[in-house]
């Protein structure tokens, strides 16, 4: 792939991402290093040529396997309340690698970040998309996100990109102490769930109203 691909011209140049960042900042996203992590990733990299002159506006896209790749705000939002406070996001995993975009923007933020996709040929997509940016810190794994993944465990953030009917016990047991968790949780109705796990607990939160692809079982 062309250096001039990755960086983008027209519709998905640096000046097009410049212009989502400040949209976003605009909308309440006040952790300038999650904004430098989202302009400095190429979004259009990771959705299908045909949409990428809407790569940069704040929406949801689709990328095939009835999946969507997440509207930046909610992207930012997500990471932005896992780092509040901290200087890093630490050792992270993510559930529904999806098209990659936001296993990229993590990896700009953590010291290890490990990815989970249950749909093969999505996460083969995926490892596509990644490849040109060259990112070391970043594995990718094809597996049920609803079983976490022990062999890593523990993890100082977790986020999930799939709403489940119920947080998966697994997840909570494989949070570090002093770590954080984001998920949409709900079917119908959908909020985030902010999870801290403590020496002694747990600790949640509910926050905004949000709409995500269900989390489904298995893996294919």
């Amino acid at each position: 792939m062309t250096a001039a691909k990755t960086r983008g011209i027209g519709f998905t140049s640096q000046r097009t991402r410049d212009r989502m960042v400040e949209r976003l900042r605009e909308k309440g996203v006040r952790d300038e290093v999650v904004l430098a992590a989202m302009g400095g990733v190429p979004r259009h990299l990771f959705v299908d040529e045909a949409l990428a002159s809407r790569a940069y506006e704040d929406t949801a896209l689709p990328i095939g396997f009835e999946q969507t790749i997440s509207q930046p705000f909610v992207v930012a939002f997500m990471i932005s309340t896992l780092r509040q406070g901290k200087d890093s996001l630490g050792k992270v995993l993510e559930i529904g690698t999806g098209c990659g975009y936001q296993a990229a923007v993590l990896a700009q933020l953590a010291k290890e970040v490990y990815s989970i996709e249950r749909i093969s040929g999505l996460l083969d997509r995926a490892r596509a998309n990644l490849r040109p940016l060259r990112i070391g810190n970043l594995r990718l794994t094809h597996g049920d996100g609803s079983d976490g993944l022990v062999t890593a465990a523990p993890f100082d953030s977790i986020i999930s990109a799939a709403a489940a009917a119920e947080l998966p016990p697994a997840l909570k047991s494989q949070l570090a102490v002093g770590g954080r968790l984001i998920a949409p949780i709900g079917v119908r109705d959908q909020a985030l769930l902010l999870v801290e796990r403590t020496a002694t607990g747990f600790n949640e939160q509910w926050l905004d109203a949000v709409r995500f692809v269900p989390l489904r079982a298995g893996k294919q």
